[in-house]
C-alpha cells in the first residue's frame, strides 16, 4: 500500500476511484481510514466532509493526516478530520509500518525517541524512517507530532484545561513548540480554536470538577474527555465482556439501567491511574465519554490510547459485519449485535498472566483466581472512582508473590509464576509492536502455554483481527448452538468451517461466545477465555 493515491493520468486506479466515491458519498464509514488533501485549497478533510466534492483532478489521498501535513496540507475547520476515529489498518496490517503505528499511538516516540522505537521494532532507525515515508508517506517524528496535534485539538475543545498544561498533556516539550504545531496543522493559534468550540449542553458524564473543569485529588489530576468511535459500536456487549471478567478492586462495572459503565485501575508511565467508561445515549452520536484520573497530564495521550485499545474504537465494523454476514449461519447474529468488537488490553503482561490462570477453567473461576492474585500482591491505590482499590500486579509482584495465592494445579501455577519472571527480567517481551507470528511462536516456546494461551494473547494484546482459538470448548458449543455443525462435531471441523471468515476470525469468535451465552447480550460463563 502507498502513501499516497492520486488521480491518475491514464488507466482506471481502483484504489483511488473507491475512495472518490466515498467523499462524494460523504461516507462517514471511512472517516481515519484514509484523508483527502485538495490542492486547489490547500486543506485536508476526512472522507464525510459536507463541503462540496472537489474535482478528481485536486485531490490526493493520504493514509495518515501526517503525510498531509509533510505535504504542506492543513485541516480542515469544518469537518476537524483530527477527531476521526483511527484506522483500523494498524491492527490488520502485520508489517513493520502497522506495527509502527500501534507503538506511535502508545507513546513511544516521546517518551524513548525514534531510537526506541527502532529498538521495538528490531531495525535501525534509518531503516524505520525510510520505510514509514515509503509507506506512509511520513517519518516517525511527523507520525508522533500529528499524535500530539490531535491530542491537543481533543483536549482544547473537550477540557477547560489551562493552555500550558494541554501542551504538556499532549506531549509537546514547549509552549512555543505547541503553538506553532497548532497554527501549522489547523491554520489557527489554540486560543481560537478553544474559543470556537461548539458549546454543547453539559454532560455529566464528561465532568470532571463542579463546572466540567479537570480537578485534583491528592496527587492525581482528573479530567473528562469525549472519545469518537466508529459505529455501529457494541457498547453493551464490549462493556458486558470486560465486566465478567473484572478483577475485584482492580475493575468495575455496572450494566443496569441507560447508563453502561466500567472502570479500571492503569499503570501509567509516570505513575498509577484510573479510567471510568460510561456509554450513554446523551453523549452524542459516535462518542463515548471518559473520566480519566493520572499522576501526570504526560500520560492522558497514553491513556487515551489504551482505552482506546481496550475498547477496539478503531474497528471497521463494516467490513467485519459485511463480511461474516455472507455466512448464513452468523448472518442473524451479525443483525442482531451489529458492530461488535473484539476488547484489547491496557496491559500486555497483565493478559498473559490472565491468559495462563484461565487455562481450561470457566471465566468465573478465573476471576475468582485474579481477585485473590491482586488482593495478595497487587499495589493499593486511592482512587477517586467508586470500586478502584488497587493496581493489577505486575509481572515482578506475580513472580515474587503470586504462588502463594493462586490455588491452581502446581503445573499451572508454575508456569504463571515463571511466566511473569520472563516478563519481569526481560527474557520474554510481550507489546502492542510485536509481530503476531514472532509472539505466537515466543510464548509456545514457554512451558504451560499453547496454542491456545498464544492466540488469545495475540487477540488481546496485538489486536489480531484474525485469531482463531481452536480447542476453544464455548467456540465449538456458540457453533453447535447456531446449527452451523453437528451436536458430534469437533474442533476440527469447526477450524475448518472458521477459515471461510478470515481475515475476521477473531470477530467470528466474539459471535460464536455471545451464541454460547446463557442469555441474550451476556458473555459465556463457561469455556476457557478469561
Amino acid at each position: 500500500m502507498t502513501a499516497t493515491v492520486t488521480a491518475p493520468a491514464t488507466g482506471p486506479d481502483v484504489a483511488f476511484t473507491e475512495r472518490y466515491r466515498a467523499i462524494a458519498a460523504r461516507d462517514a464509514r471511512f472517516d481515519g481510514q484514509f484523508f483527502t488533501a485538495v490542492r486547489s485549497t490547500g486543506i485536508y478533510c476526512r472522507p464525510s466532509c459536507p463541503a462540496r466534492t472537489p474535482k478528481p483532478e485536486n485531490v490526493t489521498f493520504y493514509l495518515t493526516s501526517a503525510a498531509a501535513h509533510e505535504a504542506g496540507y492543513r485541516a480542515c475547520k469544518r469537518c476537524l478530520p483530527e477527531a476521526a476515529p483511527g484506522t483500523p489498518a494498524w491492527n490488520l496490517r502485520r508489517d513493520l509500518a502497522g506495527r509502527a503505528m500501534r507503538l506511535v499511538a502508545d507513546g513511544v516516540v516521546d517518551r524513548e525517541g525514534v531510537e526506541g522505537l527502532a529498538a521495538h521494532l528490531g531495525y535501525t532507525p534509518r531503516h524505520v524512517h525510510r520505510l514509514l515515508v515509503a509507506e506512509l508517506g511520513a517519518g516517525p517524528l511527523a507520525l508522533a507530532r500529528a499524535q500530539r496535534a490531535q491530542t491537543a485539538r481533543a483536549l482544547l475543545v473537550g477540557t477547560d484545561l489551562r493552555l500550558s498544561d494541554v501542551a504538556f498533556a499532549a506531549g509537546f516539550g514547549s509552549i512555543r513548540q505547541f503553538n506553532d504545531t497548532v497554527v501549522e496543522v489547523f491554520a489557527t493559534t489554540p486560543t481560537d480554536l478553544r474559543a470556537r468550540r461548539r458549546r454543547a449542553p453539559t454532560n455529566r458524564a464528561l465532568a470532571a470538577g463542579s463546572d466540567g473543569s479537570p480537578v485534583a485529588e491528592g496527587d492525581a489530576v482528573r479530567l473528562g474527555l469525549s472519545l469518537p468511535v466508529r459505529e455501529p459500536f457494541d457498547a453493551r456487549g464490549t462493556l458486558a465482556f470486560l465486566a465478567a471478567r473484572a478483577v475485584d478492586g482492580v475493575e468495575s462495572a455496572s450494566l443496569d439501567g441507560p447508563s453502561l459503565r466500567y472502570a479500571r485501575t492503569l499503570s501509567l508511565p509516570h505513575g498509577p491511574g484510573a479510567v471510568e467508561v460510561t456509554a450513554v445515549h446523551d453523549v452524542g452520536p459516535g462518542r463515548v465519554a471518559l473520566r480519566l484520573e493520572v499522576a501526570s497530564l504526560a500520560d492522558v495521550p497514553v491513556a487515551v490510547a489504551r482505552v482506546r485499545r481496550l475498547l477496539d474504537l478503531d474497528a471497521d465494523p463494516g467490513a467485519v459485519d459485511a463480511a461474516l454476514d455472507a455466512d448464513p449461519a452468523l448472518a442473524p447474529l451479525v443483525a442482531a449485535t451489529p458492530g461488535i468488537r473484539v476488547p484489547g488490553t491496557v496491559d500486555p503482561h497483565e493478559t498473559v498472566v490472565r491468559a495462563i490462570v484461565g487455562q481450561q477453567i470457566s471465566v468465573a473461576a478465573a476471576r475468582t483466581h485474579l481477585s485473590r492474585l491482586a488482593s495478595g500482591v497487587g499495589t493499593p491505590y486511592a482512587s477517586g472512582i467508586d470500586g478502584l482499590t488497587r493496581l493489577f500486579p505486575t509481572a515482578a509482584q506475580v513472580a515474587d508473590g503470586g504462588a502463594e495465592h493462586l490455588r491452581l494445579p502446581a503445573r499451572t501455577r508454575q508456569a504463571v509464576v515463571d511466566v511473569a519472571r520472563a516478563l519481569a527480567d526481560g527474557e520474554l517481551a510481550v507489546g502492542v509492536g510485536d509481530d503476531p507470528d514472532a509472539l505466537r511462536a515466543a510464548l509456545l516456546a514457554r512451558p504451560g502455554i499453547g496454542p491456545w494461551t498464544a492466540a488469545y494473547v495475540a487477540m488481546r494484546v496485538l489486536g489480531d483481527p484474525d485469531a482463531w482459538l481452536d480447542g476453544d470448548v464455548a467456540l465449538l458449543a456458540g457453533a453447535r448452538a447456531l446449527g452451523l455443525l453437528p451436536e458430534d462435531a469437533r474442533h476440527r471441523a469447526l477450524t475448518d468451517h472458521a477459515t471461510a471468515w478470515a481475515p475476521w476470525r477473531s470477530y467470528a469468535a466474539m459471535h460464536l461466545w455471545r451464541a454460547a451465552a446463557p442469555a441474550p447480550n451476556t458473555p459465556p460463563i463457561g469455556g476457557n477465555h478469561p
